[in-house]
């Protein structure tokens, strides 16, 4: 089965590869770099949510 990255679309350049993708396989979350796909990130539901949540927060803006 072909794993169907998606990314968002505010992350792009005019190459169109600065951004991060994310994709669901086999029950686990997957994301990686457009620009060094090899490179493959596993997380679950629970662990992304609680990083987005805070990323929401502001906790990470200062790495921004």
């Amino acid at each position: 089965m072909e794993i169907q990255w998606r990314k968002s679309s505010k992350s792009s350049n005019a190459e169109g590869n600065a951004c991060l993708e994310l994709a669901e396989h086999g029950g686990e979350i997957l994301m990686r770099e457009s620009d060094n796909p090899d490179v493959i990130i596993r997380t679950t539901r629970v662990k992304l949510r609680a990083f987005l949540g805070g990323a929401k927060e502001g906790e990470f803006d200062d790495l921004a």
